[in-house]
């Protein structure tokens, strides 16, 4: 068995210009992703709305056979923006025995999805991509540690590739590559944020609320579906605050660690 992780949203989404391409860092999330386990006999299975079609494009785009009966489990619904797609099909890939560098990867994950997220890269939160093309843009610097506090909030939206009704950031992506401390990096992501929900919604997201009340150094989102997270300092997630969460109306909510400069 192999897990592969996901994502919480992003940190940064926006147009690289008003008329550049779609990019963002986004926020892994060890906690998410899919679970890929390997058992005797033939067959591809998938559970949590992974698309068994695109999973057998893939196999064939790289040449890849199934080694028998490959299961994957998503660890969350599909369209909360936590990566669940991109997921699937690099653990199904790698479960199959890919070894190849990961922008042909990438590559194939985008000729099958239409847009996909960085998850076959290392590290992933450290390059600016290009979500539609599957290019890296820029290499990122690394981030403090830090801890996210989230949920899920408003109905599930799945990615539409054709989708670029986003922000311009090109100045938050500037600053992000000069800045160092977290409460830099916090402020972006809500900036990025603020921006995303001012052009798409939803008007009544209480995350921005939250961030305030929880004294949290920022927040994010997903700027394409339901995930919302409140970026903290290590050790100062306030113990009332996953209650908080709840009551605002977020549903699923976790807690997770990141960073690691």
């Amino acid at each position: 068995m192999i897990h592969q992780p996901g994502h919480f949203g992003e940190l940064l989404q926006g147009r690289l210009g008003p008329g550049g391409p779609v990019v963002l860092v986004t926020l892994p999330c060890p906690a998410l992703g899919v679970r890929a386990t390997l058992r005797p006999g033939r067959g591809l299975r998938l559970h949590g709305g992974l698309p068994l079609a695109q999973g057998r494009a893939l196999l064939a785009r790289l040449g890849l056979p199934l080694p028998g009966r490959v299961i994957l489990h998503a660890l969350a619904a599909p369209g909360t923006g936590t990566g669940v797609s991109t997921a699937g099909l690099v653990a199904l890939a790698r479960l199959s025995g890919w070894e190849g560098p990961p922008n042909i990867l990438a590559r194939a994950c985008i000729a099958i999805e239409g847009a996909s997220d960085p998850l076959m890269f290392a590290a992933p939160e450290r390059i600016l991509w290009a979500s539609r093309q599957g290019q890296v843009v820029a290499r990122m610097p690394a981030l403090p540690r830090f801890e996210v506090l989230g949920g899920f909030f408003g109905p599930a939206q799945r990615t539409d590739a054709a989708d670029t009704a986003f922000p311009d950031i090109a100045d938050l992506i500037e600053d992000w590559q000069k800045t160092r401390d977290l409460a830099g990096f916090a402020g972006l992501a809500s900036q990025s944020a603020t921006r995303t929900q001012a052009l798409r919604g939803p008007v009544d997201d209480p995350t921005p609320d939250l961030a305030r009340d929880l004294g949290a150094l920022g927040w994010c989102r997903a700027h394409t579906g339901a995930a919302r997270g409140l970026i903290f300092a290590p050790g100062t997630v306030p113990p009332q605050g996953a209650e908080a969460l709840r009551a605002a109306g977020l549903r699923g909510v976790m807690r997770f660690t990141g960073g690691s400069a």
